[in-house]
């Protein structure tokens, strides 16, 4: 009855900004997908925390429109897959874990770390499959090494060689990506669709 598949919200509104009114309907309507649009590049991250799929750049050309609705559909076609859990290891626990509570997954060497808030989990994938796995508009590849969940990000700074170096909330850990990594987030970020 509630449920929505779809929702374009701008960002600046007369009583309540985009971003408050996506945080609602993400509450009525966790399914719901939200697009962002706006004259304005500097809410893109935030636009993503609060649950966007895609952001778009005001005047809006029909060819970005047409991208972030096929960008939807795959999404919707895809929703069992996103509900698939990692399971590994930390100590002699053993733990389910949910994309939500990913902040980020590091390889080292032979091992792979899902970063949760509870434990470091170490898992029997590689961080090629978990990037497969968590094909969704949250999480991003920043290094070769390490995938981030965009939702967790508390900040990020430039740092040297232009890469940033990016904080998560709730957790202490600092994590740096590599330049490369840096540019393209930067630019997945901007994206006037993603």
């Amino acid at each position: 009855k509630n449920h929505f598949d779809l929702a374009f919200l701008d960002i600046s509104m007369p009583q309540i900004s985009g971003l408050e009114l996506a945080n609602h309907i993400m509450e009525v309507s966790p399914k719901t997908f939200i697009v962002f649009q706006t004259a304005y590049s500097e809410y893109a991250l935030e636009a993503f925390q609060n649950g966007g799929v895609g952001y778009l750049m005001k005047p809006v050309p029909l060819e970005e429109i047409e991208k972030v609705l096929e960008k939807v559909r795959t999404l919707s076609t895809s929703t069992n897959d996103t509900d698939k859990k990692i399971m590994g290891k930390s100590g002699s626990r053993l733990y389910i874990i949910n994309r939500d509570d990913i902040y980020y997954i590091k390889a080292d060497l032979d091992e792979v770390i899902v970063k949760i808030k509870e434990a470091d989990v170490y898992v029997r994938k590689k961080i090629g499959e978990l990037e497969i796995l968590l094909d969704t508009p949250n999480f991003f590849r920043v290094h070769r090494s390490y995938i981030v969940n965009i939702d967790k990000i508390k900040s990020m700074k430039s740092v040297e060689q232009s890469k940033l170096e990016i904080s998560f909330k709730d957790i202490s850990s600092i994590i740096t990506s590599s330049k490369d990594g840096a540019k393209t987030f930067r630019e997945y970020l901007e994206k006037v669709s993603l």
